[in-house]
């Protein structure tokens, strides 16, 4: 899930290459959007840390400048990192988010990210890492979320409780719009209290700060009102089954699908995409490639390893596009 998905963005005016990095000359080409066309196809933006929600970007812009433009989702699903990315490409073009994070300031390198990639929590690591070994050994996934939601309830009570407002800001700063879309976009989220899953959209009477704030909360529990929220990835790190009932569903997974959820618990994206299979929808899936892999997982929560893992993203999404272009239509 991702925690602290990104650091702070900064749009810029710089437009992305319109080749791969690794044979690029340099500026381009103007992102363009087209409008949706019926309820037929799904984006799932899956959990990854702050160098997952880079590649993420990354990729959604390399399919753009490759004349793939996915951004026109009937349904966008953001989970964690995921959410931000959600959010993130509702009120800026891909180009000039891949500008923004390739433009930062170099960063320092950081923290590991938590098991399930939300955001660095404000306690020990090593006790962070031994209690989710002990909850990823619980009954079933949602005894697995009770148990995480009531860790994340402690750490917010053993605070100043100051964090809700802290992270709060935080997360307003990664985002270039403050409004939900028009268009369908759902973020995911799990209730600390109940360990049930929820979904918020721009009817659920929820802010879309607040929304992916509750998304992205690996540490601490996240205030809503009288409510409080875990990070969306403690239920899946994709939750690609969200998007039953579409034709098509394209997954975007900076984690390649691994999870530490046991198997039989089927909250894995192998499982989720067999059944959204055998509901009917047609499936694809994008992750990143064997030379990148080292950009996630403990490494998620690394800013300085941003850059390289949003060239990394659009390298994948220019290779790509082209026998994806059939399937998105």
């Amino acid at each position: 899930m991702n925690t602290a998905p990104s650091s702070p963005l900064h749009v810029t005016s710089t437009t992305a290459p319109d080749r791969p990095w690794s044979d690029r000359p340099q500026p381009q080409l103007e992102a363009t959007r087209r409008a949706p066309a019926g309820g037929e196809r799904a984006l799932v933006l899956g959990g990854g840390g702050s160098t997952g929600n880079a590649w993420l970007i990354g990729v959604i812009a390399g399919l753009l400048e490759a004349g793939l433009d996915v951004t026109d989702a009937d349904l966008t699903i953001g989970t964690s990192a995921g959410s931000t990315a959600a959010a993130q490409i509702t009120s800026a073009t891909p180009t000039e988010l891949l500008a923004a994070i390739l433009a930062a300031a170099p960063q320092q390198r950081t923290g590991p990210v938590t098991p399930d990639g939300g955001r660095v929590p404000t306690f020990p690591v090593a006790d962070h890492l031994e209690r989710m070994g002990r909850i990823i050994a619980a009954e079933d996934a949602a005894d697995m979320r009770r148990r995480m939601g009531a860790v994340a309830l402690d750490l917010d009570a053993a605070s100043d409780g100051s964090g809700t407002a802290r992270w709060r800001a935080t997360v307003a700063a990664r985002l270039p719009g403050q409004r939900w879309p028009e268009r369908a976009v759902h973020i995911t989220a799990v209730d600390a209290r109940t360990g049930e899953p929820v979904v918020f959209d721009r009817h659920s009477g929820v802010d879309l700060v607040d929304a992916v704030a509750a998304s992205t909360a690996g540490g601490p529990a996240y205030g809503i009102g009288d409510r409080w929220y875990i990070d969306g990835g403690y239920r899946s790190i994709e939750n690609a089954d969200l998007a039953a009932g579409y034709g098509r569903v394209l997954v975007l997974s900076p984690f390649g699908g691994r999870s530490q959820h046991p198997r039989e618990w089927g909250t894995n994206l192998a499982a989720q995409v067999d059944e959204l299979r055998a509901g009917g929808s047609r499936v694809e899936t994008i992750s990143p490639d064997s030379d990148s892999e080292h950009l996630f997982g403990a490494s998620a929560m690394d800013l300085s390893l941003r850059p390289p893992a949003a060239r990394a993203g659009y390298d994948r999404g220019w290779a790509l596009a082209e026998q994806l272009t059939e399937f998105w239509g």
